[in-house]
């Protein structure tokens, strides 16, 4: 029986495994609901639980100010508008997991990125948590689990000090303002990365964050893509090269158009494919199932119906497909949310492995 760290190498490497590899994530209100019950220990990780063949962590600060005190703009029973480091005033729900609303943003043009920009030019240390990487390097050892040094990569740093509608509005308006803030961002990530694998040795593999799409349309054209946010994607990438280091890359949304850069960019797996958005796992997997491995692409929506039948004829319709190749990690095309029953996620599990074996 292979290990975690083996079983995920080999998959993003396209070698043969002896079953599927397995990961998942999950909203952080899932993780209270599956402890009350006492059927995961309170003291006890999902990944040891579960038996994930795979360990995040996530050791990077990226706010720009990271002096800047968060301050409460407004308040109401149900939502808070904060002021953070970014200059961005996003509203969040109080009693509810959800993305923040963007409210407004300071920096809006070039001008506005300048005044920013000094704070991110030099890799301060202070960006590093040192003790959670090594913490959870350690974990993933200690269980043999494929541990990624995981964080967001240039698209997902640029919008939350500008927001989307100011990025993308950039991207046709003053491109050279979104080269500048890419690379920018690029250049931070590598030099942080450099510090933290020179102290605390490096990880099997990274794993960048990059939401690129919403429903049936990425946020940009391939062109653009191409022209804006490859050329960073391809500097983070090659210094994992540089240290043979596998690459996964996830993105929500219907980011399909943009796959052939990503590849080219040089990445080892793609993760989420989401189903809703318009992604097909089985058409992914036949236009590019040769040349990367991929993660996710298993609706989650069926997972929410806690019914067996829905959820085994998913994996049924799906998993003797994807696993031809050597080249797929089961989970879900999303985070599972608490209306997913511990026992339906258990049942999608086993039932994913058992059809996953080799």
């Amino acid at each position: 029986m292979m290990t975690g760290i083996e079983r995920i190498s080999n998959i993003l490497n396209k070698k043969p495994v002896d079953r599927l590899g397995v990961y998942e994530h999950f909203w952080d209100g899932t993780y209270p609901e599956y402890r009350k019950d006492g059927k995961v220990g309170a003291d006890e990780s999902f990944e040891d639980h579960f038996g994930f063949d795979m360990q995040e962590g996530w050791p990077f600060n990226l706010t720009a100010d990271l002096d800047f005190t968060v301050k409460i703009v407004a308040e109401t029973d149900e939502t808070v508008t904060t002021l953070d480091g970014n200059g961005a005033y996003l509203r969040r729900h109080k009693k509810r997991e959800t993305t923040p609303e963007h409210v407004d943003f300071t920096v809006k043009t070039r001008r506005d990125w300048e005044e920013y920009k000094p704070f991110l030019v030099k890799p301060d240390e202070r960006r590093i948590n040192f003790e959670r990487y090594r913490q959870s390097k350690e974990a993933a050892r200690k269980a043999n689990r494929f541990f990624t040094w995981s964080g967001v990569n240039v698209f997902e740093c640029m919008h939350p000090i500008a927001g989307h509608e100011h990025m993308l509005a950039g991207m046709a308006l003053d491109p050279g303002w979104i080269l500048d803030m890419a690379e920018t961002y690029a250049n931070l990530t590598v030099a942080l990365m450099e510090i933290l694998f020179a102290r605390e040795g490096k990880p099997d593999g990274l794993w960048f964050c990059e939401d690129m799409g919403f429903k049936e349309r990425p946020f940009m054209s391939p062109a653009m893509y191409g022209e804006l946010i490859f050329p960073s994607h391809k500097k983070t990438i090659d210094f994992a090269r540089s240290l043979k280091l596998p690459v996964i890359m996830h993105s929500c949304g219907y980011v399909e158009p943009l796959l052939p850069k990503m590849i080219e960019a040089g990445i080892n797996g793609y993760q989420t494919i989401e189903i809703k958005a318009g992604m097909d796992l089985l058409r992914i997997h036949k236009n590019y199932g040769d040349k990367i491995a991929l993660l996710g692409g298993i609706d989650v929506r069926c997972l929410y119906s806690n019914d067996r039948d829905i959820i085994g004829a998913e994996l049924k319709s799906k998993i003797p497909v994807v696993k031809d190749g050597f080249g797929y990690i089961l989970s879900s095309d999303h985070s599972i949310p608490p209306t997913v029953r511990y026992d339906s996620f258990r049942y999608f599990l086993e039932k994913g492995l058992e059809l996953g074996k080799y």
